[in-house]
């Protein structure tokens, strides 16, 4: 089983995040590019003269995005490791998990990873005010942990007692509020990471749902002992 999940997840989780690295590429590093010549005061929001929307962000930087499409997929590729071994327990218990039902753990790991956190931590581009960085970061993985532990009680808990902790888990982390900075201040225009953050958010849903299918039907092919491409 131990090479089930490894060989599952590795895959799954490189090529999910091959695709979400190349997302982020088209979609969403030309609005963080287009907010670092804010932060860099290159560009001035409110000033004399009105700002164009649409900047000439410079050449392609291959080193960089290159070492992020890497970053990424090493990234998603944990995020499969983690979502395979999840199944293979819940297989142990007398579950059957297929391709349809990958779907669904995907999205399940969207809203745990990056949905319930941004509730009360949005994606933030660079420049804008912000509470202590370690504070956010233990907040977002208490409504991280907290998230995850509430939709296992909601789909595998029994009765009522499991449903109201699950109920408990996912308010709160929001009741007791994220870290927020003192004042707001920066000069990246409102309009700019309010597009970051949706943007943000919906290549992390894509990505995760890609991955929860791709870690299914690959769980579910290895189970019937079919071959499995083995990765370069």
């Amino acid at each position: 089983m131990f090479s089930r999940i490894v060989t599952s997840g590795l895959i799954a989780g490189a090529a999910a995040g091959l695709i979400a690295a190349l997302l982020q590429l088209w979609f969403v590093q030309p609005v963080l590019l287009h907010a670092e010549l804010y932060e860099s005061g290159q560009l001035t929001h409110f000033g004399a003269e009105t700002v164009s929307a649409h900047q000439n962000l410079g050449p392609f930087e291959w080193s960089r995005n290159m070492l992020s499409v890497l970053f990424t997929m090493m990234v998603y590729a944990g995020y499969g490791l983690m979502l395979v071994a999840l199944m293979a327990v819940t297989e142990v218990q007398g579950n059957t998990v297929s391709a349809r039902q990958g779907l669904l753990w995907g999205l399940a790991g969207f809203v745990t990873m990056q949905l319930a956190p941004a509730f009360g931590l949005a994606p933030e581009v660079p420049g804008v005010a912000a509470a202590d960085v370690q504070l956010r970061a233990i907040w977002w993985l208490g409504t991280a942990v907290a998230t995850g532990l509430a939709l296992w009680l909601i789909v595998f808990g029994k009765g009522w007692a499991a449903w109201g902790a699950a109920i408990i888990l996912i308010i709160a982390p929001h009741l007791i509020g994220a870290p927020q900075p003192d004042s707001y201040a920066g000069p990246v225009p409102p309009e700019l990471a309010a597009e970051f953050a949706g943007r943000s958010l919906g290549v992390g849903a894509m990505a995760w749902t890609l991955l929860g299918l791709l870690s299914g039907w690959l769980w579910q092919r290895e189970a019937q002992g079919a071959p499995v491409p083995q990765a370069a």
